[in-house]
């Protein structure tokens, strides 16, 4: 990943040497309220597509204040959430373009 924002995405084509380049940007942005919690937003932009992922971490007020273990934590929970959105995403696009089974009468075959 180049700044840790960008990853160039490379995919042969089937049966051809060819290849296509694809960019998906990523923008991650970190918040720390003054109790202790740490909320991260990262937004997944494909180009045609933006997914938003979400995370928070909580610091017990027993604990040392290492803000670095707050934004690791929630930004890991922002990756988890957007990493469930892409794998629904993809499933519901599988579904979309799925064959359908033909519903057209072959010659000689029954209904």
């Amino acid at each position: 990943m180049q700044d840790g924002r960008r990853r160039i995405v490379e995919r042969r084509r089937q049966g051809g040497n060819e290849s296509q380049t694809g960019q998906w940007k990523i923008r991650l942005d970190l918040f720390e309220d003054d109790d202790g919690t740490t909320k991260a937003h990262l937004v997944l932009d494909t180009g045609t597509t933006a997914l938003t992922g979400r995370g928070t971490a909580h610091r017990h007020p027993a604990d040392t204040n290492v803000p670095d273990i707050g934004d690791e934590l929630a930004a890991g929970r922002a990756l988890v959430d957007l990493a469930h959105q892409l794998l629904e995403t993809a499933g519901r696009d599988v579904q979309a373009n799925a064959p359908r089974p033909s519903t057209r009468q072959t010659a000689g075959q029954p209904l």
